[in-house]
């Protein structure tokens, strides 16, 4: 038919991943606690199959039951198309992966005692589903996904797809306090904890509580504190500099990356401390940091993209380095009993998660990029 938008080519697309990502945060935030599991007394294995009407309902569930399935069919929408899937196959999957999804955690929320199963959330997050793939249809009609295509193509090079994604979940990491403004990936010292947990009394007792903890550990110094922002500031502009093509273009992802992380970090200050302690990071140790992480970043712009991802694993690889050795938040666990009280501490969770995986997921992109010959 005339009217139907012309098929894309087939290539590897970014919003694959984050389709996959999105739905990890659905998964997260329907299971949340995830425990304790219990059998449901006096329920039979049948009633499984279907879910009861709830006998309340506020108005913010309507509005988070139905916005939360939005980005997932659109994502999906996306997927499929930019990956050259024919309209049908996109239709169908964006309109049936989603219910069955949200029909999947309804039903093992009948499991989790602190959630209540319920047919009218199904039903919202499958209309929420359907409007994100209405909208990827009509963004795909009036060419919005063809222009993307041919932007993202004169920016990045191909194969990009999972840098693309990296940088689309940093801002979500930044969300959670981090110990130094944008340090991201402190999770070495709750590996260490988990790991003297486990194998305490145990002939393998590591014997570390003996040791000072996280939270006592004193404060960076000033210059340290100041690189680590450095760096924190400069693994997402090397990360886009891996795949961006040369030119002017590469000036303007770098000081994109630096709006992007101070706003993202003053957002997340207002979030846990209120608006007016959002630019409290701001200190004399932040300015110089910001300013040395750009600076770099804009001088590695007339490199090469692997001499990018190079320099990338060393600013990386510092980066965790030394978040491992900064200290807790003192103020970070009366600010967490607001969000543990609220209703969105299934999210603040999972930007925990990504706040302290990110950094190794850039380690592992970098280095694919390393060792697989230029395309």
């Amino acid at each position: 038919m005339a009217w139907l938008p012309p098929r894309l080519p087939r290539r590897p697309s970014s919003a694959s991943l984050l389709a996959l990502a999105y739905a990890v945060l659905v998964i997260y935030a329907s299971l949340y606690p995830f425990g304790p599991w219990a059998w449901p007394p006096g329920l039979k294995a049948g009633d499984l199959i279907g879910l009861p009407w709830p006998k309340y309902w506020g108005g913010f569930d309507v509005e988070a039951n139905l916005a939360g399935y939005l980005p997932l069919g659109l994502l999906v929408y996306a997927a499929v198309v930019r990956s050259g899937g024919s309209l049908l196959l996109a239709l169908g999957l964006g309109l049936g992966l989603a219910p069955l999804l949200s029909f999947g955690m309804e039903t093992l929320q009948y499991f989790l005692p602190r959630r209540v199963p319920s047919l009218v959330d199904w039903w919202l997050n499958t209309a929420g589903a359907a409007a994100g793939v209405l909208l990827g249809l009509l963004l795909h009609l009036i060419g919005g996904l063809t222009r993307w295509q041919a932007r993202r193509e004169h920016w990045f090079v191909p194969h990009s797809a999972g840098a693309l994604a990296l940088l689309a979940l940093w801002p979500m990491g930044l969300l959670f306090p981090a110990p130094v403004p944008l340090g991201l990936g402190q999770v070495l010292p709750r590996l260490r904890e988990l790991a003297a947990s486990a194998l305490e009394d145990t002939p393998w007792d590591l014997q570390w509580d003996q040791a000072a903890s996280l939270a006592d550990s004193p404060p960076l110094p000033p210059g340290l504190e100041g690189l680590t922002i450095a760096l924190g500031l400069l693994a997402p502009c090397v990360l886009a500099l891996s795949v961006a093509r040369p030119g002017w273009q590469r000036l303007l992802l770098v000081f994109g990356a630096a709006g992007l992380g101070v706003l993202g970090t003053a957002l997340s200050t207002a979030l846990n401390f209120g608006p007016q302690h959002a630019w409290a990071w701001l200190t004399p140790s932040s300015w110089p940091g910001l300013a040395l992480g750009l600076g770099l970043a804009c001088m590695l712009c007339a490199c090469s993209r692997r001499a990018c991802a190079a320099w990338g694993l060393v600013a990386v690889c510092a980066l965790i380095g030394l978040v491992s050795e900064a200290p807790g938040d003192p103020y970070l666990a009366q600010s967490l009993q607001g969000w543990e009280q609220g209703r969105f501490i299934s999210f603040y969770g999972l930007a925990q998660w990504v706040g302290w995986l990110w950094p190794f997921g850039v380690l592992a992109w970098l280095l694919r990029l390393l060792v697989r010959r230029e395309s």
